[in-house]
C-alpha cells in the first residue's frame, strides 16, 4: 500500500502522496569537486532530482560543502562502515544520509547517527541490502531471503522509532527481481514510511533497464514506492532517462515528449523505424509533455495518431499529418520528418499542447 508518511529532503517532498522522485549516484570520486559537480549538473539537466555521493573518507567529507554550493538538488551522503563519516557529512550540510545498519558497526553507532541527524534535521535512508545482512539473520534464514530482508528493515524501523526519529525512508535491495518485488510488497504491509525502490547491481544498460522496469512497474502500479533509482552499469544519465520512461509509462509523471510508434510490419509503406528513431533523437530536448505518434500504415495509424497531440500515419510513400485529432495535410515521405518537426516546434512554443 502507498506510504502515508511524508518526509522532506531539502526542498523535495517524499511520500505521503508526493510525486515519485528520481535519484542517481555519482561515479566521480567525491573529493574531486570539479568532476563531481560537473557530473551532478549533467544529471540535473536530464531530470535527476536527488543525488547521492559516496563518502568513504575524510577528504570526501571535506569536499561536500564545496559541492553543495554549486548544485541545486538535494545531496545524500552514502556512508558505509565508518560512522564518523556520517557525522562529518551532516556537519557539512547535506540534506540526507544513507546508512546500511548492517555494516555500520552496532546499534549504538546507529543511535549516535540518529541523534546527530535529529539535531540538524537531516533525513536518513535505512538501506537494507541482501549483500550485507546481519549475521544473526543469515544464520536464521540461511541466505538473504525476502523474509530476512523484511525482518532486517523492521528491526531498524523499530530502533529509529524508539529514538523518536521518523524522518527516514527505507530501501530493501536485492539483485533478484522477484525477491525485490516480494520484499517490498511485504514491507509495505507492515511499515508506513516512504520507500526507495532499487534493484541493486541490475546490470548493463539493456538488461538492467529491463530488470528495473519489471520490478518498479509491478510495485509502482500497486502504489508502492516513493523514490527510485535505476542502477545501471552505464552512464548515470541513462539511469535518469530510464527512470523517467518508467514513470511516464505508468502515468505517474510527465517528462517532455512521449513517442508512440508502431513496431513496423509488412503493411508499412514508409520507413517507420528510421523515422521514429530520427524523431526520438530530435525531440530529446523537448520539455513540454507532448504525445507524438509515428505510425506506419492505415490499419492502426490514423486512430493512434488522432490520440496524440501531433502525429503521422503512413501511406504509400507518404503520410497524413494529424494535429489534436484532426487531419491537417498529406505529406510525401521525404517531407514527413521536416513537417512533423515544424509542427512540434510550434506546439512547443505555445503555452499549452
Amino acid at each position: 500500500m502507498p506510504s502515508q508518511k511524508k518526509i522532506t529532503l531539502g526542498n523535495v517532498e517524499i511520500g505521503g502522496g508526493a510525486p515519485v522522485v528520481i535519484q542517481s549516484m555519482t561515479m566521480s570520486p567525491t573529493y574531486d569537486v570539479q568532476k563531481t559537480v560537473q557530473e551532478i549538473k549533467g544529471l540535473e539537466e536530464v531530470g535527476c532530482e536527488i543525488i547521492r555521493v559516496s563518502v568513504p573518507d575524510k577528504k570526501s567529507a571535506e569536499a561536500l560543502p564545496h559541492i553543495l554550493k554549486q548544485i541545486s538538488i538535494p545531496l545524500i551522503a552514502d556512508i558505509h562502515f565508518d560512522y564518523r563519516m556520517a557525522f562529518l557529512s551532516i556537519d557539512a550540510g547535506v540534506q540526507g544520509i544513507r546508512i546500511n545498519p548492517g555494516n555500520i558497526g552496532s546499534f549504538e553507532r546507529t543511535k549516535e547517527i540518529i541523534q546527530k541527524a535529529k539535531q540538524k534535521n537531516v533525513a536518513i535512508r535505512i538501506g537494507v541490502n541482501g549483500g550485507s545482512l546481519e549475521k544473526d539473520l543469515l544464520d536464521k534464514y540461511g541466505y538473504p531471503t525476502t523474509e530476512a530482508l523484511v525482518e532486517s528493515a523492521v528491526r531498524y524501523v523499530e530502533l529509529f522509532e524508539k529514538e523518536n526519529f521518523t524522518n527516514f525512508k527505507i530501501s530493501m535491495k536485492s539483485s533478484d527481481v522477484k525477491t525485490t518485488i516480494e520484499g517490498y510488497r511485504k514491507l509495505s504491509q507492515v511499515v508506513d514510511y516512504p520507500l526507495h525502490l532499487g534493484v541493486t547491481e541490475a546490470g548493463p544498460a539493456f538488461s538492467g533497464s529491463i530488470k528495473s522496469a519489471v520490478a518498479f512497474g509491478a510495485l509502482l502500479a500497486d502504489g508502492i514506492g516513493d523514490t527510485i533509482r535505476v542502477s545501471l552499469t552505464a552512464d548515470s544519465r541513462e539511469e535518469i532517462k530510464t527512470a523517467k520512461e518508467i514513470l511516464k509509462s505508468l502515468g505517474l509523471r510527465t517528462f517532455g515528449a512521449e513517442i508512440i510508434s508502431c513496431p513496423s510490419c509488412a503493411r508499412a509503406e514508409i520507413d517507420v523505424v528510421a523515422l521514429a528513431n530520427k524523431v526520438e533523437k530530435a525531440v530529446a530536448h523537448v520539455k513540454k509533455p507532448l504525445k507524438i505518434a509515428v505510425m506506419g500504415c492505415a490499419v492502426n495509424g490514423p486512430g493512434e495518431a488522432r490520440e496524440a497531440h501531433v502525429g503521422i500515419a503512413g501511406g504509400k510513400k507518404e503520410g497524413l499529418l494529424y494535429l489534436d485529432g484532426k487531419t491537417i495535410q498529406k505529406v510525401s515521405e521525404s517531407k514527413l520528418f521536416e513537417t512533423l518537426m515544424d509542427q512540434i516546434q510550434t506546439l512547443e512554443n505555445n503555452k499549452t499542447p
